[in-house]
Order: structure tokens, then sequence, then C-alpha cells
């Protein structure tokens, strides 16, 4: 099972406040320059409810590593404390859900690749950020599961269609 720490939360939070001000000041408010950003968020979260694989493992190495510079921020930083702050019932991805998550992860390279005008840092970015707030007990934590339901659900209805 993995944890997420507040640490890990906070660090989340930061990349959320970077690119919030970023968005407000120097993107004069576009909707079109968070989409990237929102997109890449949610394919994080439902790529920390995946169970495992390549991908999964690299959703729990982006965990570990949110976790360990928050938590030394916090202690190191200004002093605090950390501790674990997942949520108590973790949602887990269907196998359709994980067909979801295998397409998402193809449009999201398409969109690294070839999108010429999208800063492939906003994907990196929402995609830290949406690993390290998917677990967490928190607002974002609560947003990955109908998210990680819906995914399940356009997954059962894809393989309905075409399997």
């Amino acid at each position: 099972m993995r944890i997420v720490t507040l640490g890990g939360v906070t660090f989340g939070a930061a990349i959320l406040i970077i690119v919030g001000m970023k968005w407000w000041f120097r993107e004069k408010h576009r909707i079109s320059a968070l989409a990237p950003f929102l997109i890449s968020l949610g394919y994080g979260m439902l790529l920390i409810l995946s169970g495992g694989g390549v991908l999964g493992w690299a959703a729990g190495l982006a965990l570990w590593g949110g976790n360990g510079v928050g938590d030394l921020s916090l202690v190191w930083g200004v002093g605090g404390t950390t501790s674990n702050v997942t949520r108590a019932r973790q949602l887990v991805l269907d196998p359709g859900g994980h067909v979801i998550v295998l397409l998402l992860t193809v449009v999201l390279v398409c969109l690294w690749a070839y999108a010429g005008k999208i800063p492939n840092k906003k994907i990196f970015m929402g995609i830290v950020c949406g690993i390290c707030l998917g677990l967490s007990g928190t607002l974002a934590g609560y947003a990955a599961v109908p998210l990680g339901s819906g995914a399940n659900l356009a997954g059962l209805a894809f393989t309905e269609l075409l399997a």
C-alpha cells in the first residue's frame, strides 16, 4: 500500500501554487493555458491509483520523491513534523480503468512529443502534483475517487464496445 505524508501533500500543493501563480500573472488567466496542467493533474491522480506495472512503479517513485522533498522541507526548512495523511479507503482501478490510464498515457506522450506550444514542464509538474495529492485525505484526494470511478466506468464501456 502506498502512503502519502504531509510533506508529500505540501510538495504537491506547492506545485499547485507555483502553476497557479504563473497562470494568473504570466498567462493572463487563460483557461487554454491551464488545460494541459489540469489534464496531467488528473492523469497523475489516476496513475497513483494504478495497481502496478512500470507506470505504477514510476508513480510510486515520484510519490516517494515528493514525500522525501516535502518531509525534508517541513522538518529541516521550518522545524515542523510530518505524518501519514493517506485516505483511509483507497480506490483501486479495475482492468477497464487501467485501459483508460494506458490510453491517457498515449495522449500525454503525444502532447509531450508533438505539441510544440505546450511546455513539457507543465505536463510533468501536473503529473507529479496529481501523484502527490491523489492519495491524500484532502479535497484533491477526494477528487481522485470520482475521477477513478469515472475511469473505471469509461474503461468498462470501452471494453464492452471493442472487446
